[in-house]
């Protein structure tokens, strides 16, 4: 075997754990939902409703507005000082 053919069987094996470490990564976020109600103030994800931009805007513990994204099936088991979490926007 060639130092070409050695570097080409290299290569074509990084790709291909390249691949297999993306799709896991695409199945581990498909197996997420958007939990409102459950993001202390400043840690919520992405997109926490009016008054907000963006990851971290939240201003308030429990904001009904803001959400976290959890595993899939838990945020209506995720208990607060308010309620359990809910999968819709928490109207105050």
């Amino acid at each position: 075997m060639t130092a070409f053919d050695r570097t080409l069987t290299l290569t074509a094996t990084l790709a291909a754990a390249l691949t297999m470490a993306a799709a896991t990564a695409s199945v581990a976020e498909d197996a997420m939902e958007k939990c409102y109600g459950v993001a202390l103030a400043g840690e919520n994800d992405c997109a926490a409703g009016p008054g907000t931009t963006c990851a971290g805007t939240s201003t308030t513990d429990y904001q009904g507005n803001a959400w976290k994204l959890v595993p899939a099936g838990t945020c209506m088991t995720i208990e607060t000082p308010n309620g359990m979490g809910s999968l819709e926007p928490i109207e105050s």
